[in-house]
């Protein structure tokens, strides 16, 4: 951080942002504590003065940033406005939490003491560090969700400003933000934040493809505005002669959906067609109950517009597990195109906005706990019982931030959320664990089930146990979810503890019941781990309580019968390296990571030879891509968007450099693409004219079949480029009967 006396023009700029935080929180239903806020501020200014942040702005702007974004964007009060104001004194500062604590009071120092353990960004340098800090920030769950509130407004801050950081820094921070501080919004019901999250982290990742998206949304935003009054105002006619009092907002869909949306469709922008929503927010009558309202406009909308009837989401009846409610309907406008039309009461709005904290201002009574509650209350149970390896730990959250529920029954006809992906063992395991550790199958809507079973919307299920049954490590493969995986490590943890314990006490009663090992205990003890190869007691024991190794033997282990060569120095004392030798393998060395360069360029000299393509992704020529730098000091080339580099770049930040191609069409590389079509006769002829006469590309391997007169399969080429393959992809486009064609993602 630079650090310089502020000028005139910077202190009236810092007032001003002051002045504007106490403008919004004087909007807000909260009791007005401005003295303690201005305190709050006062102490943080004097703490960062003088020092500025990589941009060149004063520093206290960021805490003014961030506790904008808790007031205005989050809706909480004037403990989190402090609290976000002095998020950074401690970390940054000669002050000490107990200064805040005398200062301030306990509850601002517990959540500042808090912010200060997680500070730096969820990662650090070691995987290990990374998810044990992480680990950190869920704690604070237990004692004030506040803290996680607060850090997501913090990293809002720092993504809206991500432009002033070096490019390999952007990479590790985007990705970091889209792999846990998205998906952690969206569980707390921030949708606005989690979406602008996912959006900033695609522009920061794909800025060619964000900026190319984002012109031609703006080309075509006013058009779409005008096109929504024309929709909005016989729904308005119809509300207001109903007699609610409401607001109609249309809402552009973002850069990161639409492309999302191109990806999943295979399509182009142009033919994204549901590009607008359109929101009814209204007052409810208290002479009715907000679900029979939301019905009732849902009627007096579909009878202006056609509804698509496989389009209606019911939020209401059944929320969603971040608390969201809502009825959606999508309808067909006057010019021929779908518009999804949401409607929401003010409180379902709020809740919608400003999730976990308004979910809190309406809670009624203990007995009140929605699924966003019983979320909390798992990620506790998880804390409870953490993994011994904290990047588990972390995959194990990670499957807990599912975007996508399905609703079962009990047998009693109790309705239970589920992910979506769940398998009837995770439901055995969300009942109650010993459940899931005695399950042996299931019964759904009557009919038995394995325990893989993928649970469907509406599925009744009755879990079918046995005494005798026991869980297996081959079921960590069948559960999706967090609790079923933590539950299956618990019991394999709680297994090698017994199969350990069991195994020492075998080891100690042989070593005691021979004399000679009896009298040389540790010396016995060294020697059988060498025999076998291992480096800790435990292991051994681990081993010999589960069978794998057998005592019998012992004296003969530890006191080896000695050959006449061992009595003659030469031959009796090799060196290692003779040892080695003579085995035929070499001595392992121990590789450092070489320091890679900040940006990579990859031509046609250095590539598989410098740096290596990466196996799971498969990039090319013209692909947007980064470089990993691992442990033996290899670079590895990955796409941007990459499941695997989006895992590595929010685990490893300082070892990702960007890279760009400068390559002259020397190599071809193997690309596999996916086609669907109509069966008639001479269309595959035209497909292979197009890929071997027009662009003289030579096929790897093709593996086609058809059935009902569609045909599909794949095709592996030899192409240069990507701009080589989407030229090729687009002229087979053209051909009437191919319906679908595209570029393998790799999964």
């Amino acid at each position: 951080m630079q650090k310089s006396e502020f000028t005139q023009e910077e202190e009236l700029m810092i007032q001003r942002e002051f002045e504007a935080l106490l403008d919004d929180y004087a909007h807000t239903p909260h009791r007005q504590k401005v003295e303690l806020i201005t305190h709050a501020f006062n102490f943080a200014h004097k703490a960062h003065y003088g020092v500025r942040r990589l941009s060149g702005e004063p520093y206290i702007m960021h805490p003014l940033a961030v506790a904008r974004i808790c007031v205005k964007e989050i809706g909480l009060g004037s403990t989190s406005i402090c609290s976000a104001l002095l998020h950074d004194v401690v970390e940054d500062t000669d002050y000490t939490v107990e200064d805040i604590q005398g200062l301030f009071g306990d509850k601002i120092a517990q959540i500042v003491s808090g912010l200060t353990k997680i500070s730096g960004g969820v990662f650090g340098d070691q995987a290990s560090e990374q998810a044990e800090n992480f680990r950190k920030l869920l704690l604070t769950i237990s004692d004030d969700i506040r803290v996680v509130l607060i850090k997501i407004a913090d990293r809002l801050h720092n993504m809206r400003t991500l432009g002033s950081q070096p490019k390999n820094k952007q990479y590790k921070i985007a990705g970091e933000t889209q792999y846990i501080y998205a998906p952690l919004a969206h569980r707390l019901g921030l949708f606005p934040i989690k979406t602008e999250l996912e959006d900033l982290s695609f522009k920061y990742e794909h800025p060619e493809t964000w900026n190319e998206i984002h012109d031609k949304l703006e080309a075509i935003k006013e058009k779409q505005f005008e096109s929504f009054e024309e929709f909005a105002q016989p729904i308005r006619e119809r509300l207001t002669s109903m007699g609610y009092q409401f607001t109609l907002k249309a809402r552009l869909k973002t850069v990161y959906s639409i492309w999302k949306k191109m990806m999943v469709k295979q399509c182009a922008f142009e033919d994204v067609y549901d590009m607008m929503a359109v929101r009814i927010i209204f007052t409810p009558n208290e002479s009715m109950s907000e679900k029979d309202q939301c019905w009732m406009i849902y009627s007096a909308i579909t009878e202006i517009y056609r509804p698509h009837p496989e389009r209606i989401r019911d939020w209401i009846s059944t929320p969603k597990a971040n608390g969201y409610e809502a009825l959606h309907v999508t309808v067909m406008g006057k010019n021929g195109e779908w518009i999804e039309v949401q409607i929401r009461t003010d409180r379902m709005h709020e809740i919608a906005e400003h999730g976990y904290a308004a979910h809190w201002k309406y809670k009624t009574g203990e007995s009140d706990d929605s699924e966003l509650d019983k979320w909390l209350q798992e990620i506790k149970d998880i804390l409870a019982h953490p993994d011994k390896d904290a990047m588990e730990f972390l995959g194990t959250f990670k499957l807990n931030l599912f975007a996508q529920e399905v609703f079962v029954f009990t047998p009693t006809g109790e309705i239970k959320t589920m992910p979506l992906g769940s398998t009837a063992l995770d439901f055995a395991f969300m009942l109650h664990s010993e459940l899931g550790e005695h399950c042996i199958g299931a019964k759904v809507n009557h009919t038995l089930v394995p325990l893989s079973y993928r649970l469907k919307g509406g599925d009744q299920v009755e879990i079918l146990t046995s005494n005798s049954q026991h869980p297996e490590k081959e079921w960590l493969k069948m559960v999706t979810t967090a609790k079923a995986r933590n539950g299956l490590n618990q019991y394999f943890h709680r297994e090698e503890r017994r199969y350990t314990k069991h195994g020492e006490r075998l080891v100690e009663d042989a070593i005691q019941m021979d004399k000679d090992l009896a009298a040389n205990h540790d010396m016995a003890l060294a020697r059988l781990l060498k025999h076998y190869g291992l480096t800790q007691p435990n292991d051994l024991y681990l081993q010999v309580g589960q069978g794998l190794i057998r005592l019998d033997n012992l004296h003969d282990i530890i006191y080896p019968k000695r050959g006449w060569r061992s009595y003659i120095p030469f031959f009796g004392s090799r060196g290692e390296d003779d040892r080695i030798a003579s085995e035929g393998g070499k001595k392992e060395e121990v590789v450092k990571p070489k320091k890679g360069p900040h940006a990579i360029v990859l031509t046609d000299e250095n590539l598989g030879k410098d740096y290596l393509l990466s196996d799971c992704c498969h990039p090319i020529p013209g692909d947007e891509v980064l470089g990993y730098l691992d442990e033996q000091g290899k670079m590895h080339i990955h796409k941007i968007d990459c499941p695997e580099a989006m895992l590595l770049k929010s685990s490893y930040g300082k070892r990702i450099y960007s890279a760009s191609w400068n390559t002259h069409r020397v190599q071809s590389f193997v690309e596999t693409i996916e086609l669907k079509g109509i069966d008639r006769f001479g269309v595959f002829i035209q497909v292979l004219q197009a890929i071997t006469t027009q662009f003289h590309i030579n096929i790897r391997a093709i593996n086609m079949s058809s059935d009902d007169g569609i045909f599909q399969g794949t095709m592996e080429l030899y192409v240069y480029d990507r701009s080589e393959l989407d030229e090729l992809l687009k002229a087979i486009r053209k051909i009437s009967d191919i319906k679908d064609v595209r570029r393998r993602v790799e999964r």
